[in-house]
């Protein structure tokens, strides 16, 4: 039987905009969400899962069952409600209140700085492809470090590559701007060097407590062994994974890495240039970095593709609706005998392992490694007050595994944060894909522990990775 380490943390995730709803209250600035989301017509974050003010009762939960760490955000706008200038004491003294309570139910607690939602003031005068939102951001995260001394954990971004992508790319985060690849280099890199500022003024600073970055990272293999798919997968590899990593832990891109961006620029009809002068705080940062933290769902087959950029992104949970071919890059693929979510996310818990014993190859200065995020989004079905979720269970466990087998060969991982902790809005999916361990009634705002909550229980409990624990027989 597989296990985990005595001191390892079970944590669950959630993210600001998505689980507090408030998004007007409390002195709160908007963001560019409020009015993109608005604008769709389909649906809005509020009052998402009520966690500003259910936040005692969902750390209750945790302690309750075995959850020993939360990832939460602070919304910046929450507390610089422009982005800068004044401060907005009620903001500060609610995520004050969010943290003593977390402390008296037993739970760590690692904050994300930036989690999708730039104060909308910043927002629309370029949000990170503005260099003053970088000075922004350095600002607003040293007033969090002066301010929150009790924070163990911090972290600077969360997902730097889908925001990006999403916002540049595929057009499914505002401003909604598609296909446009220097955007996404530029703002890739950008947001790497914003990290490695605020990493130094931790580091410079002499804070107490540990920081880091979380980055979205999904293993790309190639479809065939052809020369033509293993270069469109070490493409697509290049921006989504090696970028990001050369820029956290090498402080500067490596030849291999920045040929591959030349590669896709030239395709792409524009040329990428990265100051020389950022590099400088990118290399004194890059062995300050106290932990990586790792979002992983799925990974990609890529084959080669030479044609127009063409993305179509499943929101729905219409299985086999998706689309990724990008010009340049390649095009990601459904591997034959694979299975997929509804969501057409690649259940594939082997790319855990094979991304996991590269850092440690490639990346040796990383020091400690929590999944940040890993979890299964499903259409649960709520019946007489229960919701029997095994795909979830058994989704997790396998990934359990993989994250044992890695540890076992070696790979510091201290943590797993199971997105999500409760059922929250989505980001472009609305309410009807969850994720939680606790279900949420969003018209009544009643939590419901799942069978998957009980199975995580025993977890925690065992450190023993089993198909069934003891605690769900209470189910």
């Amino acid at each position: 039987m597989k296990t985990l380490p005595d001191d390892f943390i079970f944590g669950g995730a959630t993210a600001a905009y998505q689980c507090e709803g408030a998004t007007q209250e409390g002195g709160k600035g908007p963001v560019a969400w409020d009015a993109f989301l608005e604008k769709q017509g389909r649906f809005l974050a509020e009052p998402a899962s009520d966690f500003y003010h259910k936040y005692p009762i969902d750390l209750e939960l945790c302690e309750k069952f075995g959850v020993n760490g939360i990832r939460l955000s602070i919304a910046w706008s929450r507390i610089f409600p422009e982005g800068t200038g004044e401060v907005n004491k009620e903001g500060v003294r609610y995520y004050h209140e969010v943290l003593s309570e977390a402390k008296k139910r037993n739970v760590k607690v690692f904050v994300t700085l930036h989690h999708f939602d730039t104060p909308k003031a910043l927002f629309d005068e370029g949000d990170f492809l503005n260099r003053q939102t970088i000075d922004a951001f350095v600002e607003y995260a040293k007033f969090c470090f002066e301010e929150f001394k009790e924070v163990e954990y911090w972290s600077t971004f969360n997902e730097i590559y889908p925001i990006a992508t999403n916002q540049y790319l595929n057009g499914t985060f505002p401003p909604g701007i598609t296909y446009d690849l220097k955007k996404v280099m530029t703002c890739l890199h950008n947001m790497l060097y914003a990290h490695a500022r605020a990493v130094n003024v931790f580091k410079d600073g002499g804070y107490k407590g540990q920081i880091g970055v979380v980055h979205s990272l999904e293993t790309k293999y190639p479809a065939s062994m052809s020369d033509e798919d293993i270069h469109a997968a070490f493409l697509d590899d290049a921006l989504s994974i090696r970028m990001l990593l050369d820029g956290t832990f090498k402080g500067r891109y490596s030849k291999e890495t920045l040929s591959a961006l030349k590669e896709i620029s030239e395709e792409n009809g524009f040329e990428i240039h990265f100051p020389e002068a950022d590099f400088v705080e990118m290399e004194k940062a890059k062995d300050r970095n106290d932990y990586l933290g790792i979002n992983h769902y799925q990974s990609h087959f890529v084959k080669a593709y030479h044609g127009e950029s063409r993305i179509h992104h499943n929101g729905t949970g219409d299985k086999g609706t998706s689309a990724y071919a990008v010009k340049g890059i390649g095009e990601r693929i459904y591997k034959e005998g694979l299975p997929r979510t509804d969501w057409d996310w690649l259940i594939y818990p082997k790319g855990l392992y094979d991304l996991l014993i590269r850092i440690q190859t490639d990346y040796p200065n990383y020091k400690a490694i929590y999944i940040t995020e890993n979890g299964m989004g499903y259409k649960d079905e709520f019946v007489d007050g229960k919701i029997y979720d095994e795909p979830r269970i058994d989704y997790v466990k396998q990934y359990m595994e993989a994250l044992a087998d890695a540890i076992a060969d070696g790979v510091n991982v201290k943590g797993y944060f199971l997105w999500s902790l409760m059922d929250v809005f989505s980001w472009s999916n609305g309410y009807n894909k969850r994720y939680g361990l606790f279900y949420v009634d969003f018209d009544t705002q009643k939590r419901y522990p799942k069978q998957s909550a009980y199975w995580y229980q025993g977890l925690a409990r065992t450190k023993e990775i089993r198909d069934r624990y003891e605690e769900e027989e209470q189910y």
